[in-house]
């Protein structure tokens, strides 16, 4: 399989939680650039929002196995050009070691680790060809270059989602190329006003990144600049 980089323009899109923030804009560009896009959201509002955007819009809750567990027939016949997961939480904000509540604990990791787990399997038979499927990480889940204990549940969970996509890349070589993205630190509610780049300039970058993914680059995990980043 060759990665015809420079021809790879999506014509159908998947965008897994897509209801605001970076999910939205993502949408909003593949949409402006022409492609289909099918797009989920777990209320009416979210879903409100993409179908103003003339996506489709699927109603699903990455952290409900039986949410979850419709998306294969609701996506059956599909050929997806691009796939990205991008549901996800921050949890409790902390600044060193302090324990988290079980529940605390269970938000997070089912979002984080536990949805993208649930939702990859879901959507394989819908990928083209040479598809491109990014799943959303954070620099803060890279070990090797690990300077701070701050928010150590999310650290925790994106390290264990960068091995979900380290075990996905080896499922998918030879079909589709995959690769885990730092969106960087972006003006959403997750990163707050102060943040270093708008969800545009983020979505921008990781919509690059997914076209220029190839064999040499699959299974890799880079920001939204294309910067490889250590795990």
């Amino acid at each position: 399989m060759t990665s015809a980089v420079s021809n790879f323009s999506p014509r159908a899109v998947l965008v897994i939680g897509a209801s605001r923030g970076i999910g939205l804009e993502l949408v909003r560009q593949y949409r402006e650039a022409g492609a289909q896009v099918v797009a989920t959201a777990r209320d009416d509002a979210g879903l409100a929002r993409l179908h103003a955007l003339g996506a489709k819009g699927l109603r699903l809750d990455v952290t409900s196995a039986a949410s979850v567990s419709g998306l294969a027939w609701q996506v059956d016949g599909e050929c997806f050009d691009v796939a990205i997961v991008n549901a996800g939480v921050y949890g409790p904000q902390t600044s060193g070691l302090q324990s988290p509540t079980a529940a605390d604990f269970d938000q997070v990791m089912h979002t984080n680790v536990l949805g993208p787990m649930q939702v990859l399997p879901q959507m394989l038979d819908a990928l083209a060809p040479g598809a491109r499927v990014g799943v959303l990480s954070s620099r803060m889940g890279s070990i090797g270059t690990r300077a701070s204990s701050a928010g150590w549940l999310y650290r925790a969970s994106k390290a264990a989602v960068n091995s979900v996509l380290a075990d996905t890349a080896l499922a998918l070589k030879g079909k589709a190329f995959c690769c885990a993205l730092h969106p960087g630190w972006v003006r959403t509610e997750m990163g707050g006003s102060g943040a270093d780049i708008s969800p545009e300039e983020s979505a921008a970058g990781i919509r690059q990144v997914l076209t220029g993914l190839d064999a040499k680059r699959h299974g890799g995990f880079y920001d939204y600049s294309g910067a490889t980043i250590p795990w």
